[in-house]
């Protein structure tokens, strides 16, 4: 059975730094999409960020192009996603999701400037809060 647990959030001062991690389990790790999301109060679910463990390839919404990092821990099996010059914007509970690299990265590559969205994921974590304050 699959399973995505979050952890590494908390609170910190804009401009400064945390990184997210996602341990996973259940999964053929190395054919994946693997992404986070992230949801404001009020606001929908968005993508922040997304990594095929099939060819290494990485995604960004551009909000978060320069200043966030998504990378793998192939032999540990977990995800991270390195958040730096961190604003108020950026508050939200943050989410791992993944799916078949397969499923996900056929969209990618069949629409123009497409990243991936909450419905292409059926693998999902519990969240973790990141609370940026000015």
């Amino acid at each position: 059975e699959e399973h995505l647990v979050e952890s590494g959030g908390g609170l910190v001062q804009a401009g400064g730094s945390l990184r997210l991690s996602c341990a996973t389990s259940g999964f053929a790790f190395d054919d994946y999409a693997f992404a986070w999301f992230r949801q404001a109060p009020g606001k929908e679910r968005e993508g922040v960020s997304c990594i095929s463990t099939s060819d290494g390839s990485t995604y960004y919404v551009d909000s978060v192009k320069g200043r966030f990092t998504i990378s793998t821990d192939n032999v540990n099996q977990k995800v991270y996603l390195q958040m730096d010059r961190l604003t108020p914007e950026d508050t939200a509970v943050y989410y791992c999701a993944s799916d078949p690299w397969a499923l996900v990265g056929a969209k990618i590559y069949h629409g123009s400037d497409y990243f991936p969205q909450p419905k292409d994921f059926a693998f999902w974590g519990q969240g973790t809060q990141v609370t940026v304050s000015s």
